[in-house]
């Protein structure tokens, strides 16, 4: 009896994942009343969550982030 293996499985390649999105922390890290941090504009439990969320999560984080910042600005 021989053991059979499949050529196509020898020397496959991974698919790599796409990168997910940078954090936009800019180092600037402090919680107003309302736990948005004033230097990126995500709320605490949004800088929290970040580490498991996935690409569409991060974009919306990212999203509503900046509308925060652009509306404290205002």
């Amino acid at each position: 009896m021989s053991s059979k293996s499949s050529e196509s499985d020898l020397g496959a390649v991974p698919e790599q994942a796409a990168p997910l999105i940078a954090s936009p922390c800019v180092r600037q890290c402090c919680l107003d009343e309302g736990d948005m941090c004033l230097g990126c504009g995500r709320l605490l439990n949004e800088i929290l969550e970040w580490g498991n969320a996935d690409e569409a999560r991060r974009r919306g984080i990212c999203r509503s982030a900046q509308v925060r910042l652009r509306q404290g600005r205002d």
